[in-house]
């Protein structure tokens, strides 16, 4: 009887810290994106563009490099539900939203160093993942995307 009583309770904490685990994460995930939806509406005046060159019709008044970096890590929850799906297979969405929040983060990190050159657009931009998987290490940690966004800053006007 005792060790059913024990196993219950076992069982009780892991369930109670799964869910407690799920609410925290679901909270501060929703709070960061909308926070980049604030920060992204407060730089929608930059444009971006993935072209090489200039338009012609543009008259350049200074340029300079401006990067952007995030590593979102996961929580307990999500790693908990990946690992699960792993071992059955299929479309892993909560590593998306890892993945979008993280280039996301990068995106108005880059658009913020812009501003702060005068820029009017950013040309060039480009995305890298450069991480995503576990931590290093013997001892495997939770799951975190890494992403790099860079391109050159701008200030250009019409000719």
């Amino acid at each position: 009887m005792e060790d059913l009583l024990g196993v219950l309770i076992y069982l009780f904490f892991a369930v109670g810290m799964l869910a407690l685990g799920y609410i925290i994460g679901v909270t501060v995930e929703n709070r960061h994106f909308r926070s980049l939806e604030e920060r992204e509406a407060k730089l929608a005046h930059i444009i971006t563009s993935n072209l090489k060159t200039v338009s012609a019709d543009q008259v350049i008044h200074s340029c300079a490099y401006v990067d952007g970096q995030a590593v979102i890590g996961s929580d307990y929850f999500k790693t908990f539900a990946t690992q699960i799906r792993t071992f059955f297979g299929g479309e892993i969405r909560s590593l998306e939203r890892i993945m979008e929040r993280a280039r996301r983060e990068a995106t108005v990190r880059m658009l913020e160093a812009a501003q702060t050159q005068g820029a009017t657009h950013v040309y060039n931009m480009r995305l890298e993942t450069s991480n995503i998987g576990r931590g290093m290490g013997a001892k495997k940690g939770l799951i975190m995307a890494e992403v790099h966004v860079y391109g050159t800053a701008v200030n250009a006007g019409n000719a």
